[in-house]
């Protein structure tokens, strides 16, 4: 198969493949089946026009944090108290003035279950 290269053909390949997710669930669909097979390839094709014209960049650590913070319930002032930093400097790294010290990044990843990549802004 060749490569993606227009918008049109992106949107025939993700019609094709709304087609063939139907034809490929269940146990019963061999592996090998020309459906699973086409269904293979197409998405190898879609996803590379996809990281090339749709690109997703990583959230931000603020982000992040917004995210894992609205999970666990917690507000700023308990976020800073969970971290163990004072409400002023969580606010200073919520509004990106400043970036979280190796130590504070590494309690972020302990405590709130963040990405070491995303904490140390990798």
């Amino acid at each position: 198969m060749a490569q993606i290269k227009t918008e049109k053909e992106y949107e025939a390949a993700m019609a094709r493949i709304d087609e063939l997710l139907p034809l490929t669930w269940g146990d019963n669909v061999p592996e090998d089946s020309p459906e699973n097979i086409e269904l293979s390839l197409l998405s190898d094709l879609v996803a590379e026009y996809e990281d090339v014209h749709y690109p997703v960049k990583a959230p931000s650590l603020v982000e992040v944090l917004k995210l894992r913070m609205y999970e666990m319930g917690l507000s700023q002032k308990n976020a800073a108290a969970l971290l163990g930093i004072s409400s002023p400097r969580m606010s200073e790294i919520m509004h990106g003035k400043t970036e979280p010290s190796l130590s504070l990044a590494r309690t972020m990843c302990i405590k709130m279950n963040i990405s070491p990549e995303l904490a140390l802004g990798l």
